[in-house]
């Protein structure tokens, strides 16, 4: 069955409200074996809405549409719908009466308009709202499937979820849900890892294989379909061991979550800690590590030692290794070395990952942006020092260094002399 979903309000035009509906529906779908292939938005207006159904009928099984339930009179898509199918608006007079009930209560004055949160095309099956007013309601007309859901998140996830998902399954009693395994990788870029897995990408069929990006991080979502998660697992385990084997250096999760939280969990479970001083992130290193809950367990602290003044006073970094002609700078390996090795010692940390670079818009001491050096403090070890040139702007550089130095603890971590 392939499903489309229209988001019906001018505010999604105007770009006033984020269109999350549609996000939460596609997920729900694919967990009942629908296939979603297109999402469309349009504003309030009955013609237009009229329009959208029309081109959804021609390319969908299912069109699921959300808001335009409310009272007033630019609330038309029971009105378009109705007057697209031929058919008429009747009262349910059990929402009828829970409006007018919550108005009595509340002790006010309830306009004739709200009778329209009670209207149902004839034939329709009412799905009720239990947070809000507006009834939902699902019927089939001539092979096509439809679902009208209030706008609110709020109302319209328990109306899908307790009633929409229940009357979806008797219209789709054979339907096969799509499972995923979400494979996340740090410190290769997505180009990188799609040339390592371009042959099964290019003859994937069944999983199917899909990569995506984010700044620092790369994910290969891993789909197929089947009656049972069991059964799920058995036909892409073939598929992940292979990409296992070839890229699974930097394989860092399973399921979806950032970088920093599998570092945080990882520490957990071995009892250690770490800290980070950080010059051109800027703390973003502790703010990302801060972000995961529980962190407090194992991240010690940051230092932010943007100038050469806090690298020499806090971090102990002498100021001939970073000032003058024949000096190596701040923007050296000597200096990440230093600033890890001393972060490690003044936070009593475990582990310790330092960032130095050049973040721009501009050159600094005669270095190129982009250009960064991270350093890792490990127990029984000498500090390690990496180089690295990152492209992008300023914002990308610093993400891209501080993923990347997330990435450098993460590898020391497992090495068995940084995990005992």
């Amino acid at each position: 069955m392939k499903a489309e979903i229209i988001a019906i309000g001018t505010e999604l035009l105007l770009g006033q409200i984020v269109n999350t509906n549609a996000r939460y529906l596609a997920k729900q779908c694919a967990s009942l074996g629908i296939d979603t292939y297109f999402q469309t938005v349009v504003g309030d207006n009955q013609e237009r809405i009229r329009q959208a159904l029309d081109t959804a009928r021609g390319r969908a099984d299912l069109i699921i549409c959300t808001g335009g339930l409310g009272p007033t009179q630019d609330d038309l898509t029971k009105d378009a719908l109705a007057d697209y199918l031929g058919k008429k608006l009747v009262i349910d007079a059990p929402s009828l009466d829970k409006i007018r009930e919550v108005f009595r209560t509340r002790g006010v004055h309830m306009a004739e308009s709200n009778v329209r949160q009670a209207h149902l095309l004839e034939g329709a099956v009412p799905l009720p709202n239990d947070v809000g007013l507006a009834v939902g309601l699902a019927m089939t007309e001539r092979g096509t499937h439809y679902m009208l859901l209030p706008g609110p998140p709020r109302e319209m996830a328990p109306m899908f979820e307790n009633y929409g998902k229940p009357w979806l399954k008797t219209v789709l009693p054979d339907a096969q849900p799509l499972y995923s395994l979400m494979l996340k990788f740090a410190g290769i870029g997505e180009s990188a890892l799609e040339e390592a897995l371009a042959d099964l990408i290019e003859r994937q069929s069944d999983p199917t294989l899909a990569p995506y990006a984010s700044e620092g991080e790369v994910t290969i979502r891993l789909t197929t379909r089947a009656r049972s998660r069991e059964e799920a697992e058995r036909k892409m385990r073939p598929t992940e061991a292979i990409i296992r084997e070839r890229v699974g250096a930097h394989l860092y999760a399973t399921e979806d979550i950032p970088l920093e939280e599998a570092i945080v969990r990882r520490l957990a479970a071995i009892g250690k800690t770490f800290a980070a001083a950080e010059s051109c992130t800027g703390g973003l290193i502790a703010q990302l590590a801060t972000n995961v809950p529980g962190s407090s367990a194992v991240f010690c602290g940051g230092i932010v030692c943007y100038t050469n003044e806090v690298k020499h006073r806090l971090l102990d970094v002498p100021t001939d290794l970073l000032e003058g002609e024949q000096a190596p700078g701040a923007v050296s390996g000597e200096t990440a070395a230093r600033l890890a090795e001393q972060a490690r010692k003044r936070l009593g940390s475990d582990f310790a990952i330092s960032v130095t670079g050049v973040a721009g818009p501009s050159a600094s001491e005669g270095k190129p942006v982009g250009l960064v050096y991270i350093g890792i403090a490990a127990p029984g070890r000498s500090v390690r020092v990496a180089k690295f040139h990152f492209n992008g702007n300023r914002e990308t550089i610093r993400m891209k260094a501080a993923k990347q130095a997330l990435y450098e603890l993460w590898q020391t971590i497992g090495e068995p002399s940084g995990g005992a």
